[in-house]
């Protein structure tokens, strides 16, 4: 590597650690208000809400690597080209293919490095994250009273408090409806309550002091007692307030929670099975078949002895229940084949929807070498170097990207695009025109409807 590939890589580093940083700045934000309402009021600890971040970020950083990419060439050649090194460097002999070499090499490291991440590392982080988020909500928001409400956080229990002191948490004027016990129902009255968890955080406790118990049995109003107190403990189960963690192995995986090779294995899989239906249906098309080249072989015979029968309602008996056997037999071939071609459509269809979760771990990592061929020659282009310019660019094809890998897996869901074309769609058309426009500004023949007025604005704005 010579001082040239050396300075254009150095050009790009600051830019690309300063672009993948943004991009997953913003996914992080996003998360944290789509998932705020879930997380707070939980009592959850630091440390769990980091773990639940940081396997977050696998995806993030996957979404956020290729946008980097195609940035840092836009800041970069952007750059050179305003200060007009390009220029000295073509006049030295040069060419916009030889400058990206070192580029290229980059991008293709980048993407072998990704496709490893996404292959080995996103798929457990995603479960993991699954995993955790399940767990997370199961857990029942931090016990708390609220002065002159309801709460029905403790199963069996609804307990109102008409003032509550913020500062030790001492509850005044507190009535406890206790449901617990089927066979009895027991209304608490106090002066004061105070709430504390026993040291294992199993069970809930409730110090009252002055008050008293109306116990009441339903259906036998004779039975009915009214029992004053000084102290009285109520032992609640404080199920659901903790934090529990659940073995990962438990919860079975998705398809974006496996790698290659066991998305592999369940293609195979389906495939064999669609295979097994498709000559289950050819059975029973032939059974089909030949049970109704029987009846019309066997319809003259049986005419013949039926007309041997002594009666005329003999005759119709016999040929009632012939055509009843018939239909019935007819009615049975019918649905087995209809469940066989069903089955062999549902194999077809999750084989296709774990294929296409393949070729996307190949596409995307593959996207950071194809976004290189548009952010060096458009960085050219517009002599820009800035960061707005560059982000609005970078936003601007990462938007054309994404529509193009998210609308081919709809199309691929739905059976009307192959799985490879489904998820290389957007890496050929953003390649295509990459490879197009360095070719142009390589010979500088750039032509193309609105070129010159395009670079008029941007050498403007510089």
């Amino acid at each position: 590597m010579n001082l040239l590939d050396r300075y254009i890589i150095r050009a790009m580093a600051a830019p690309f650690v300063f672009g993948v940083s943004t991009v997953i700045f913003l996914f992080l934000m996003q998360f944290v208000l789509n998932h705020l309402d879930k997380l707070v009021g939980k009592g959850l600890d630091y440390w769990i809400i980091t773990q639940l971040i940081a396997l977050n970020l696998a995806w993030m950083v996957v979404l956020a690597v290729p946008m980097g990419v195609l940035f840092s060439t836009l800041m970069a050649f952007g750059g050179l080209s305003a200060a007009n090194e390009i220029t000295i460097v073509k006049a030295s002999g040069g060419s916009l293919v030889r400058m990206m070499i070192p580029v290229m090499i980059f991008g293709l490291i980048l993407s072998f490095a990704l496709f490893l991440f996404n292959d080995r590392v996103l798929p457990d982080a995603n479960h993991k994250a699954k995993t955790l988020f399940s767990d997370i909500r199961r857990i029942k928001p931090t016990f708390a009273i609220d002065a002159g409400q309801f709460s029905t956080q403790i199963d069996g229990y609804t307990i109102l408090a008409r003032s509550v002191d913020s500062v030790s948490g001492m509850l005044k004027g507190v009535t406890i409806y206790d449901h617990s016990k089927n066979r009895r129902l027991n209304i608490v009255s106090a002066d004061t309550g105070e709430f504390a968890f026993t040291p294992d955080m199993s069970k809930l406790v409730l110090d009252l002091t002055n008050g008293e118990i109306h116990q009441l049995v339903p259906g036998r109003f004779d039975n009915y007692k009214i029992i004053n107190f000084n102290k009285y403990k109520i032992y609640m189960k404080a199920s659901g307030f903790t934090f529990n963690r659940t073995d990962d192995d438990i919860i079975s995986r998705g398809d974006r929670e496996l790698n290659i090779d066991d998305m592999q294995q369940i293609v195979d899989e389906a495939m064999g099975k669609s295979a097994e239906a498709k000559f289950r249906t050819m059975q029973q098309l032939i059974k089909h078949y030949n049970f109704l080249a029987g009846i019309v072989q066997s319809d003259e015979t049986e005419k013949a002895a039926i007309v041997k029968l002594p009666s005329k309602r003999k005759k119709d008996t016999s040929r009632i229940s012939a055509l009843k056997h018939s239909q019935q037999r007819i009615t049975f071939l019918s649905s087995t084949i209809q469940s066989d071609i069903y089955q062999e459509q549902e194999y077809l269809l999750k084989a296709k929807q774990y294929n296409v979760e393949i070729q996307k771990k190949y596409a995307i990592p593959f996207a950071c070498f194809i976004f290189l061929f548009v952010g060096c020659p458009l960085g050219i282009i517009t002599r820009g170097g800035n960061f707005g310019l560059s982000a609005a660019f970078s936003l601007g094809f990462y938007i054309i990207y994404w529509a193009c890998l998210i609308g081919g897996e709809k199309l691929a869901d739905r059976g009307l695009l192959s799985p490879v074309m489904s998820m290389w769609l957007g890496n050929i058309v953003i390649g295509t025109f990459g490879i197009i426009l360095t070719l142009k500004v390589n010979n500088e023949s750039l032509s193309f409807p609105g070129s010159k007025l395009i670079g008029r604005l941007f050498r403007r704005k510089r």
